[in-house]
């Protein structure tokens, strides 16, 4: 998700789709699920989460808003893998 992306407003008129029955929605570009859709699919059930206010430099959260990926997921997946190599070392 950009940053900007929380500051755009929707342009959708939400009353009138709610207003359509589903014949009247135009699913046309959107491709039909297949079996192959199907086999490929991964099942992902949430993990239990806690949300936390945490305070970071600036510095650090522009950085990693630089790079190419959901900034909020990178800054996890680089406190697991600490949380995991550090539970590593202790059982080792």
């Amino acid at each position: 998700m950009n940053v900007n992306d929380s500051n755009n407003t929707s342009r959708t008129d939400w009353a009138a789709l709610e207003a359509m029955s589903d014949e009247e929605i135009d699913y046309s570009e959107i491709p039909p699920l297949t079996e192959a859709f199907f086999e490929n699919a991964t099942l992902r059930i949430p993990a239990n989460q806690v949300r936390s206010l945490i305070q970071l430099d600036a510095e650090i959260v522009e950085w990693y808003q630089s790079q190419e990926t959901d900034y909020k997921t990178l800054i996890h997946s680089v406190l697991r893998r600490y949380m995991e190599d550090s539970h590593n070392q202790q059982a080792g």
